[in-house]
């Protein structure tokens, strides 16, 4: 049975104390999305050194979520990898795919990084289940990794304009939101526009009034705290500047009705 820690605004840390009571002698893995979807959060050091002793004190694995690595707004070192925090090199299972990176998110070619006993389990179950990515796009792939740094740099800094102009716009309207700190979503919350804070409904309404789209963010909640995120949308920036500011203009004009 998974256990599920709450991640908490402002800032979308964890409780501390919270985490301590979800590790025991049966917890096997800890699941982690780092930088966050669909918060954006990033986290810091402290953070994964808390998560780095708990997972030594219970001999558990991470498995970390890391698609979102060089899309983060912190600047150089401002996204620690696990694996590289110390306590944790040895039991961190990464996560990664080209999807994000490259823009190339129905390809679906992704890869783990981990230490050779899970490695091994890894690459038994990989064959049953997939065997092998297409050739051609693991080329691509290779390809890509040979890109310079210069490539990652350009990435984060076209990145943080798409997300300052959206939420720029957003907080503008009334939305309330925190900016990520990574990956290329903001999470918000309706209610200063939706006096029904149903962001479900809210989000059907940008759809049909404004033609623009955004996703309900109560799918994130555990049921029994749906309340929480019941009035919260992601909005995601993903997109040509101009497409940016077509869709700031309609909802400009939708919160003026």
């Amino acid at each position: 049975m998974p256990r599920t820690v709450r991640l908490r605004a402002p800032d979308w840390g964890f409780d501390e104390a919270e985490l301590r009571a979800a590790f025991g002698p049966r917890t096997k893995a800890v699941f982690l999305c780092h930088p966050n979807n669909p918060t954006g959060k990033v986290y810091n050091a402290e953070e994964l050194a808390l998560l780095a002793e708990l997972c030594q004190r219970w001999d558990v694995v991470l498995v970390v979520d890391s698609i979102y690595e060089h899309i983060h707004y912190l600047g150089p070192g401002g996204y620690l990898p696990p694996a590289r925090v110390p306590g944790l090199e040895d039991r961190t299972i990464t996560v990664n795919a080209l999807s994000k990176t490259y823009a190339v998110t129905g390809w679906r070619v992704g890869w783990t990084v981990a230490p050779a006993p899970l490695t091994t389990a890894i690459r038994k179950v990989h064959d049953f289940l997939t065997i092998a990515a297409p050739a051609p796009m693991q080329a691509a792939g290779v390809a890509a990794m040979a890109l310079p740094d210069a490539y990652y740099t350009g990435l984060a800094t076209r990145y943080r304009e798409r997300r300052d102009l959206l939420c720029e716009a957003l907080e503008r309207i009334g939305f309330a939101l925190r900016r990520p700190d990574g990956s290329y979503y903001v999470l918000c919350d309706s209610a200063p526009l939706d006096a029904a804070r149903d962001g479900t409904a809210f989000a059907k309404r940008l759809i049909t009034e404004a033609g623009v789209s955004c996703v309900p963010a109560v799918s994130f909640w555990r049921p029994e705290h749906a309340d929480e995120g019941r009035s919260m949308v992601r909005f995601a920036f993903p997109k040509r500047l101009e497409t940016l500011h077509a869709a700031v203009e309609r909802l400009e004009a939708f919160a003026r009705v």
